[in-house]
């Protein structure tokens, strides 16, 4: 079962989100996500374990307690929305390139 775990503390590392489950049971994983640019924590983390049941168990003790100052959110992962397009947004209005005024016959 992935868990998603959120409001870590900064000063959270893998091994510490690691050892926090195995109280647990088994952990397959555990990454606290970072910032690509920094390397500095985002807060949040992602959690494996195998056994369902050990899973939820951790999910039910650790939800709302206090680690580090910070209290946990700890939930089922939701699977990773697929993007087809990485782009920036569509392209909406008039802001195709074409310069100022005038306006009755664009050609689109």
């Amino acid at each position: 079962m992935n868990l998603y775990v959120g409001n870590l503390s900064y000063n959270m590392d893998d091994e510490g989100l690691s050892g926090l489950f195995a109280e647990f049971g088994q952990v397959s994983s555990a990454q606290v996500i970072r910032d690509k640019e920094t390397g500095k924590s985002r807060g949040f983390g992602f959690v494996e374990m195998p056994n369902q049941a050990e899973a939820e168990a951790a999910m039910k003790a650790l939800n709302g307690k206090d680690i580090d100052g910070r209290a946990l959110s700890v939930n089922e992962a939701r699977p990773k929305a697929e993007r087809s397009d990485r782009g920036g947004g569509g392209r909406g209005g008039d802001r195709g390139g074409r310069g100022g005024g005038g306006g009755g016959d664009r050609r689109w």
